[in-house]
């Protein structure tokens, strides 16, 4: 009777297991066969009710059923496996006579490789880079500048306000004010960020643009210097052949200030079409610091001197590639890109 019951479970698990279709039929049927609760598990639960004699050939027999239908279960797993692997790799067979998707590599930004370039220049006359808020104190963007509350200069540089005292930067010398007052001195640096003024937009003019401001504070620091720096960066960067000329200009935070001009990497200053004739090309402005400035970031300026510069990040954009339209870098055209 015992014997019969084992032939009919072993009938049964390999008719089950044969017609099983996939993984989760096949754990269904380890659990109905092989589980706690299983039909094998109970045949070798009822060998207490036969004879101690009839136990040890019954518990073989129920042993080898079980050994036998692990074994099924684990081959028609794997035989399912490989004819999943098989049928994925006919799904995705490939036609080695299409031609090759082309790899497409991004590349740096007229902006990025601008600033890149100009922060090299720098770092190799011994300057530090130093970032700063653009979210900042209006103490710290025009008070300590020398632009005091009703100033002129800032109707120049309106810009946007988050209350009363905070606003977002118009200049990124509110970098400069807040490495100043840290009196870690001599200082030589350069502040390269983001700034807004409430500007229209055109060719030439965005509410939201870079600035690159530089800031040297030493001992017998001289006007001398500042022109010497700058002609310098003017001939790295525009190449060896350059002039530079200062024209009297004025900034609240220096004095004396200037405008500086380069002579136009084009026609080496006989004029064309891209310096509009005059053979002089406007890039900076610049000066020494102003000695109300160096008093109210704590520094005493009959010990210590310095000169301070700003150019525009897209200005240097637009000039060394020649890209006659600001708008043209915030478009994202890739047909524009694609030529840097």
């Amino acid at each position: 009777m015992e014997n019969t019951k084992i032939e009919e479970l072993r009938k049964l698990a390999s008719e089950s297991i044969d017609e099983a279709k996939d993984n989760k039929a096949l754990n269904d049927l380890r659990v109905r066969f092989l589980g706690k609760k299983g039909e094998i598990t109970a045949l070798l639960k009822s060998m207490k009710d036969l004879s101690p004699e009839e136990r040890p050939a019954f518990g073989q027999m129920v042993n080898s059923l079980r050994a036998e239908v692990e074994g099924a279960l684990d081959h028609h797993m794997t035989e399912l496996a490989d004819a999943a692997k098989e049928a994925k790799m006919q799904a995705e067979t490939l036609d080695v006579t299409l031609p090759a998707k082309k790899m497409q590599y991004g590349h740096a930004h007229p902006n990025t490789r601008a600033l890149e370039e100009v922060e090299r220049i720098f770092i190799g006359m011994g300057y530090e880079v130093v970032e700063g808020p653009e979210v900042e104190y209006d103490d710290y963007n025009f008070g300590k500048l020398n632009i005091p509350k009703g100033h002129p200069a800032r109707d120049e540089q309106d810009t946007f306000y988050i209350n009363d005292s905070i606003l977002l930067r118009t200049q990124t010398s509110s970098v400069q004010a807040r490495v100043m007052e840290q009196g870690k001195l001599p200082i030589r640096m350069i502040c390269p960020g983001r700034v807004f003024r409430s500007d229209a937009v055109d060719a030439t003019h965005s509410p939201s643009f870079h600035q690159i401001e530089g800031l040297v504070i030493d001992k017998h620091v001289t006007f001398a210097d500042l022109k010497g720096t700058l002609d310098t960066f003017a001939k790295e960067l525009f190449g060896p052949d350059t002039k530079t000329k200062l024209r009297p200009h004025h900034f609240p935070f220096t004095e004396p200030s200037a405008e500086v001009d380069v002579t136009c990497f084009k026609c080496h200053g006989k004029g064309c079409r891209f310096c509009k004739g005059e053979g002089w090309i406007e890039i900076l402005g610049c000066g020494m610091v102003h000695p109300h400035v160096l008093e109210m970031c704590g520094i005493d300026p009959n010990e210590y001197q310095g000169f301070a510069f700003g150019v525009g990040l897209e200005r240097i954009a637009l000039l060394k590639y020649e890209i006659d339209d600001m708008r043209l870098l915030y478009e994202n055209d890739v047909r524009f890109l694609n030529q840097f």
